[in-house]
């Protein structure tokens, strides 16, 4: 019977190329997110690549959107084997003496109260089928502070806290917990969302740096400790690119430090 992988998050970035990947691995995926119609495209092309796919529309900060995908998880057939709890985003870069309450506020929701709707929705399922993995996707923000990002490294803490805890309590139940901590990802919509459409300063952060981590490298991932045998946990995965030493540390072509 084909194991359902659930991503969240799935209509683009780290969510759409991990859908790909999982149903390239034999997952029959539920893509997840707000935007159906590029739900509707992307499950096109994972089934005209010869995937198993469908589309669900939901919002991880609504408690009916996230029952309504669980009750689709459930119309699949097949045991619920993995959910990936991708959706997440930032807004802004203020520092916190001029930080928008709304912008915390839609981080916390999104990042934290979204996973853990989706992460409860779903684990009765994932513990039925015996062999259980809960995915987080939360960052290097969510282990190191910076200047700008209180709020989306204060969200991710939480994220990150809300994954230890939650590994801790289902210990001795057939449900692995892993949590994936990448760096710098150059993705086409995280820059944009948190500078509200502003492609210049979306593209800034990424300026000198040769080769930062693609939606594809996270995917590759996400789907390496998903597919471990089902004894072996992968607590945390913190993947940067190579020219990324440390939250403060990135070599740029052209300069002689790392800024």
């Amino acid at each position: 019977m084909t194991r359902v992988a659930i991503v969240t998050g799935a209509s683009s970035g780290i969510g759409a190329a991990t859908a790909r990947r999982l149903a390239a691995e034999g997952f029959s995926v539920l893509a997840a997110a707000r935007r159906a119609d590029r739900l509707d495209a992307l499950v096109e092309e994972i089934r005209r690549s010869g995937g198993t796919a469908t589309a669900q529309p939901c919002d991880v900060t609504s408690d009916e959107s996230v029952a309504e995908l669980a009750a689709a998880a459930g119309r699949l057939g097949g045991p619920v084997t993995l959910l990936v709890n991708n959706a997440g985003g930032a807004h802004g870069l203020d520092p916190v003496e001029s930080g928008s309450v709304a912008d915390w506020q839609w981080m916390y929701d999104v990042n934290v109260l979204g996973t853990l709707r989706v992460t409860q929705a779903l684990l009765p399922a994932l513990e039925s089928s015996g062999a259980g993995t809960v995915v987080v996707v939360s960052s290097t923000a969510g282990l190191i502070v910076y200047e700008g990002g209180g709020g989306y490294a204060a969200a991710k803490h939480a994220q990150t806290a809300l994954t230890g805890t939650l590994r801790l309590e289902l210990c001795g139940r057939p449900v692995r917990v892993i949590e994936i901590d990448p760096g710098m990802v150059r993705t086409e919509e995280f820059g944009l969302v948190r500078f509200g459409g502003d492609a210049q300063l979306a593209t800034a952060a990424y300026a000198g740096v040769a080769e930062p981590l693609v939606a594809d490298d996270v995917a590759d991932c996400i789907a390496w400790c998903a597919t471990r045998p089902q004894h072996v946990n992968v607590d945390r995965l913190v993947v940067r690119p190579l020219a990324q030493a440390a939250q403060h540390k990135v070599h740029r072509v052209g300069t002689d430090a790392g800024a």
